[in-house]
């Protein structure tokens, strides 16, 4: 098995960074669109052996360095009753239920375990399993008092550790919009129950990412945490950002998604940039700092996956050249 992934997550040594990417196995894949034309999200999400397929579309197409489950962080919810609605004009919305009720995550979510169990037949990379921290679930469900959160974080620890025990090789954590709380609410309202999260999960030994959205305000108090990893927007650099986090925890990101759907001449400029700043340094996971847009060419994510996993020193002349003459831009 590829295990690239691991390997970095460990700062151990490696020949490269591995590359994987939010959002994957989305709607930029001309595959997935035509998946997606016959079903409704939340069925594609709940059927295992569809959910698997998508889940392994970036991996077969593209030759990512890891699969991350395909399924959504607001499917938590439906352990407390809520409905899952997607459409394409009014995106993801969560209807709740008349009363409030708590049921058995095993048995509401049973089709992610099994999605899974398909997956590890015969994956030949790591499989990320994920959730949404407590406060960026709570503000879909319009409910971010104390003791709802601390409902959400007892359910999502319930949830992670379905993940693992049904297979997972390494969780990521989406609290994408506690990073936007100002220094008292982010205190209140997100770090102890990340805290909680990651405490409760540490005995499996199971590796842990942490993604905020502007989670550089906060590199110290998530570090703080001590998961695994910290993953980064952009709004630091990763030569910056690695100073700042200690050694032992590894850090990714952190390319814009604008980046990557525009011209190849600053596409490449960029995560040469990031390349160059990294090269040498231990427990690093080239990724975006977001999620892949659903306009990003597929042969621009073809080209940063192909000049990463060349020697990027070597890459600079004949190898651009050579490529894009491969592809169409």
């Amino acid at each position: 098995m590829n295990d690239l992934l691991l390997r970095a997550l460990k700062c151990e040594p490696v020949p490269r960074p591995p590359i994987w990417l939010h959002r994957q196995a989305g709607r930029f894949l001309p595959e997935y669109r035509a998946l997606r034309s016959g079903y409704s999200f939340r069925h594609l999400v709940g059927t295992p052996h569809l959910a698997a397929q998508i889940t392994k579309l970036p991996i077969d197409l593209l030759g990512m360095d890891a699969a991350i489950l395909f399924s959504d962080i607001l499917i938590l919810p439906e352990v407390f009753g809520f409905i899952l609605e997607y459409t394409e004009e009014k995106g993801i919305r969560l209807i709740p239920p008349e009363h409030e009720v708590r049921l058995d995550v095993h048995e509401t979510l049973s089709f992610v375990a099994e999605t899974i169990k398909l997956l590890k037949k015969d994956l030949q990379v790591p499989l990320i399993g994920f959730c949404g921290g407590p406060y960026t679930v709570s503000t879909y469900m319009k409910t971010t008092t104390p003791e709802w959160l601390e409902k959400i974080t007892t359910a999502t620890i319930e949830y992670l550790q379905m993940q693992i025990n049904a297979g997972v090789d390494a969780i990521q954590i989406f609290d994408s919009w506690a990073g936007k709380l100002e220094p008292k609410d982010f205190h209140r309202l997100a770090l102890p129950y990340l805290k909680k999260i990651i405490d409760a999960l540490r005995p499996t030994g199971i590796p842990i990412t942490l993604f905020c959205r502007g989670s550089t305000r906060y590199v110290k108090e998530l570090a703080a945490l001590e998961p695994t990893a910290l993953a980064f927007d952009w709004e630091k650099e990763m030569q910056e950002l690695r100073r700042e986090v200690p050694a032992h925890i590894a850090i990714q990101g952190n390319l814009d998604p604008a980046i990557l759907k525009g011209p190849l001449g600053a596409l490449q400029e960029k995560t040469t940039s990031i390349l160059s700043s990294m090269k040498g340094a231990r427990g690093f996971i080239f990724n975006l700092g977001h999620g892949v847009e659903p306009e990003t060419p597929v042969e621009n994510v073809q080209w940063l996956i192909e000049y990463i996993k060349k020697d990027y020193n070597r890459c600079q002349g004949g190898f651009m050249k050579a490529f894009t003459d491969k592809v169409r831009f």
